[in-house]
């Protein structure tokens, strides 16, 4: 079998892969799927961090619309992906699979409070560790803390799970007609307006030449065959 060509990658997590078909909230079976996921390349050997985010619980930007308080809206939102972690935890340890989670906001009797060298040293024990609360800060979006994360720690990519095959030139869930790119540069993604992550996080992987590899995480394997540099999805890089 193809060895892996990244040590340590972060995988980003839309809150709403958690949610499943449910229209809100966690479906334990979905979070067993990304679970067994995360295991099979655990397995190779391969250092997991993930970041997730809490959109299937609350999102902050929505309730700003309706009248929310940024700041209050933003640390509610950051407490959704707290609640994600967790449930992600339970999903991972029920197969086996050694985590932490790490809270940007601290909560000692749910979390471990972010501590670079131990988060780094969790890793080197091939523990998974699950990145929550963003970076701590309102303003800042989940994209911005995987971004940040992954070069605290040294991952050498982001793994970016999305609904769709990769990144295209349209919505391809509103246009039928679109191409999807096999490769992109930060730029371009910035440049055209694509929604792959927001400007923040891509202006910080650009500054320091951090790869993301945007896949469909529908697709079984997928982690899997990006970890083992497998042509699939898009790979952003300058």
């Amino acid at each position: 079998m193809a060895a892996p060509v990244y040590k340590r990658v972060l995988l980003k997590l839309s809150g709403e892969a958690l949610m499943g078909k449910q229209g809100f909230g966690v479906d334990p079976q979905v979070a067993g799927t990304i679970a067994r996921e995360v295991r099979e390349v655990n397995s190779l050997g391969v250092e997991v961090a993930i970041v997730i985010g809490g959109g299937n619980i609350f999102r902050g930007l929505s309730a700003t619309a309706q009248g929310m308080e940024r700041v209050s809206g933003d640390l509610m939102g950051m407490l959704a992906t707290v609640i994600n972690a967790i449930a992600l935890q339970d999903a991972l340890e029920k197969v086996g699979v050694f985590t932490r989670v790490v809270s940007a906001i601290e909560m000692r009797e749910v979390a471990e409070p972010f501590i670079r060298r131990r988060a780094i040293r969790h890793l080197e024990k091939r523990r998974v560790v699950i990145f929550a609360a963003g970076i701590g800060n309102p303003y800042f979006s989940t994209d911005t803390a995987a971004a940040l994360r992954a070069m605290e720690v040294k991952a050498e990519v982001i793994l970016k799970a999305t609904k769709v095959d990769g990144i295209f030139n349209a919505d391809p869930m509103k246009v039928k007609d679109v191409r999807m790119f096999d490769q992109i540069s930060y730029i371009d993604v910035i440049g055209k307006g694509l929604k792959v992550m927001d400007a923040t996080a891509i202006s910080l992987c650009m500054e320091n030449h951090m790869p993301i590899v945007v896949f469909n995480l529908g697709r079984s394997g997928n982690i899997k065959r990006a970890v083992l540099g497998e042509k699939i999805g898009t790979v952003v890089k300058v």
